[in-house]
């Protein structure tokens, strides 16, 4: 934190000890021993894929594409098994929750990690980081190319730890990124087919304007329509009565306790809610978790697909070669991208076209806090589910998330998460030496994201006379420009695939996940990714089954 923000708030009667003294939660990695690491678990037996298992439809990944490719499927009476790398999340922890809070990280928080690489890696001039356990975790940060790509691992994919911002693109906006779909198909047919099963719904205006928890985003409201940008409510999969009785007392707070990033124990809406109940309801759909696929190969009959079984400290535990008739890759932008560049790479699919791997991006994310006036508080209590934006995206190129800082106590902070047009797109490629998968993403390719958040940002701190957060990111450092929540592309919608994802040079190979876009949506992806999935596999159980 620099001095003018220390003077800035320990001259409101608020000093740095007794900020600190209050921040015990969102510090509270220093609690982590306070919950046992349970013993190393395998998955349960009667959902592991057995030894030389023959199945009509493989899923590789339970995100958004894999349970709606999963449903369709099952609905259209193929017998599907999905494989995930991560838990499945049924079981209680030693405190009684399936998920931790946000605010304290313990084992469950992070995927095979011994030390937390939260977001917001400092606050008020304090490292947030500590030491956890190595346990199979929600949140995987994985770490290349000089970025750090948050996924979620379970199943149930990223709806697990993301803020269920369920935003449709503005239609003018469409074409530019997906230019061979046709955008009257999806804007009439697979979006509200998409919004409909995700159970995508807006915050009464009425509660968001006299609760308590949302007193943050208010003043985000105000601040943006002073400095004449639009304000814009945002859709979400929250289920908003819930929240009223949360606000009330009358059940368990989730999002008024804080909890987002490592799950949300009662009212978000997640795929194993919504799709994935479904999907299991027809009986046909079975789900392994803690496997990893790690090679496809075509075979009599399909393709031979080996698979390891993970305990619960990411040790292998048991090698398993299975054969699919029909292989659907949804393991996410990055788990998808990188298991087709491994199998070119290697000789296994040697026929996938020089595409594969293309078009990654990171849909222009880029994150940021201002320091508002004493006059101007946040509140104490901030619910953790976003419901609103400030859009930009014609003037600036920017889309920014009026984020909550669940801390529990006052900040006078106001945070953002921005969505920009970024233009720069990584590639995946094969280290044959190394033998690993590389990304050739740079740093310096944020640039383009901050110049348009500040068309933003820079304006309204002009006009309220405040200034940028230097202490969430590092010492003395504004821009979140390391990470990205919303990674895209790596295995292109009519590029590396047809039309509908068919993966070119094999019959049987499809790509179900957001490896399809290019990038960018300009907003929060994963409605996207799902009207997309929904387009796809109409088409592809129509034509292939």
């Amino acid at each position: 934190m620099d001095s003018g923000r220390a003077s800035h708030v320990e001259g409101r009667g608020l000093s740095r000890r007794h900020f600190i003294s209050g921040t015990g939660s969102i510090l509270g990695a220093a609690t982590l021993g306070a919950f046992d690491l349970p013993p190393a678990a395998a998955a349960p037996r009667e959902a592991v894929i057995e030894p030389g298992a023959q199945v009509a439809a493989l899923v590789i990944g339970s995100g958004y594409g894999g349970s709606v490719t999963a449903l369709r499927l099952a609905q259209a009476g193929v017998d599907v098994h999905m494989v995930e790398m991560g838990m499945a999340w049924d079981t209680p922890g030693t405190d009684g929750k399936i998920f931790a809070n946000t605010t304290s990280p313990d084992y469950r928080s992070f995927w095979l990690r011994t030390r937390t690489k939260q977001p917001l890696s400092n606050f008020l001039g304090f490292p947030l980081d500590r030491d956890v356990p190595r346990y199979t975790g929600i949140l995987d940060a994985e770490e290349m190319g000089g970025i750090v790509v948050y996924q979620g691992r379970g199943v149930g994919g990223g709806s697990l730890v993301n803020g269920g911002m369920a935003v449709t693109p503005e239609r003018s906006r469409f074409p530019a990124v997906l230019p061979s779909v046709d955008a009257d198909e999806m804007y009439d047919v697979y979006y509200p087919r998409a919004n409909s099963t995700l159970g995508v719904r807006t915050i009464d205006p009425a509660w968001f304007d006299t609760t308590e928890a949302y007193t943050y985003a208010r003043v985000g409201r105000k601040h943006a329509q002073r400095s004449g940008f639009r304000f814009v409510f945002v859709p979400n999969v929250y289920d908003w009565d819930y929240m009223k009785r949360e606000a009330e007392g009358s059940v368990p707070r989730s999002a008024l306790a804080g909890e987002i990033l490592y799950g949300n124990n009662h009212g978000k809406k997640s795929l194993p809610k919504t799709y994935l109940a479904q999907a299991r309801a027809t009986g046909r759909v079975t789900i392994s978790p803690l496997h990893r696929v790690t090679s496809v190969t075509p075979a009599t009959g399909g393709y031979s697909v080996t698979v390891e079984q993970l305990d619960t400290t990411g040790t292998v535990t048991a090698t398993k070669t299975v054969t699919a008739r029909r292989v659907f890759f949804a393991a996410g932008s990055v788990g998808t991208s990188k298991l087709l560049v491994r199998l070119k790479g290697t000789g296994a699919l040697p026929a996938l076209n020089h595409e594969v791997g293309n078009g990654w991006g990171e849909n222009g994310n880029v994150m940021c806090g201002r320091a508002n006036h004493l006059w101007d508080p946040t509140g104490a209590l901030q619910s953790s589910i976003p419901t609103a934006g400030i859009d930009n995206w014609a003037a600036g190129g920017a889309f920014a998330e009026v984020a909550p800082l669940p801390t529990g106590i006052e900040t006078w902070a106001s945070f953002y998460l921005s969505i920009t047009n970024n233009p720069h797109r990584a590639r995946f490629t094969w280290n044959a030496a190394a033998g690993k998968v590389e990304l050739d993403w740079q740093t310096a390719w944020k640039q383009p994201s901050i110049t348009m958040a500040k068309t933003i940002f820079d304006k309204i701190n002009a006009k309220e006379g405040t200034i940028y957060r230097s202490d969430l990111f590092g010492v003395h450092k504004i821009w979140g420009d390391h990470l990205t929540y919303h990674p895209l592309g790596g295995a292109v919608l009519d590029k590396a695939t047809d039309n509908y994802g068919r993966l070119r040079g094999y019959s049987g190979l499809y790509v179900m996940d957001g490896a399809l876009i290019p990038g960018n949506v300009s907003v929060n992806p994963f409605v996207t990714i799902t009207a997309l999935a929904e387009r796809n596999i109409e088409r592809i159980i129509a034509d292939d089954f």
